[in-house]
């Protein structure tokens, strides 16, 4: 295995090992130093993220990194949550989030339009790549379309990234020439 592979292995278990330990402190809200390590320790054992010998201190690492970032405050006691960590939580479960589909279409589309401006531009990107993740069709630039209700999951979209005044959220009940999002959606019978 090369150097490049092992390295994006290495970072990928510590983005994994800093979810668990932020999962975990959202969980329980406030979590004391002697109750973070067991807790964390059955998750990483179980997911084998870390190797037994050095648990602890991986742990300790990761948690005093994310202080250092802002992810978490350490009060001489227990580690809490901040707000930037609370934010970095959602959009990991953001990047990971499925679209439920009901049953049976209910013949509208949700279209989604957005102007989002140059110097939002990564937040832009990030937007578009949970859209397509999510299982929305790109329609143009800045115009995506799903069958079913999302309006909640947009409304959070809305308020986590601050994009409330550049995106619209639609109810289209006809939508020209849509054969072919059907056919994407496997809605045709």
């Amino acid at each position: 295995m090369g150097k490049l592979e092992q390295n994006s292995r290495k970072k990928a278990k510590r983005k994994n090992l800093q979810r668990v330990i932020l999962e975990t402190v959202a969980f329980t809200g406030v979590l004391g130093v002697g109750l973070l390590a067991p807790n964390v320790i059955k998750s990483l054992t179980k997911l084998s993220v870390i190797s037994k010998q050095r648990q602890r201190e991986y742990i300790g690492s990761s948690a005093s990194k994310m202080v250092k970032k802002g992810l978490m405050k350490f009060n001489g006691k227990y580690y809490e949550l901040t707000t930037l960590g609370e934010k970095r939580l959602r959009r990991w479960k953001f990047a990971g989030f499925k679209l439920q589909k009901p049953k049976r279409w209910d013949g509208k589309w949700r279209v989604l339009i957005f102007d989002i401006p140059e110097k939002l531009k990564k937040t832009r990107n990030y937007l578009t790549t949970l859209l397509k993740q999510a299982g929305f069709v790109r329609l143009q630039d800045s115009v995506w379309v799903y069958p079913h209700d999302c309006e909640d999951v947009i409304a959070l979209l809305k308020i986590d990234f601050g994009i409330g005044k550049y995106l619209l959220y639609l109810i289209v009940e006809e939508l020209e020439n849509d054969r072919y999002l059907q056919e994407e959606f496997s809605l045709l019978k």
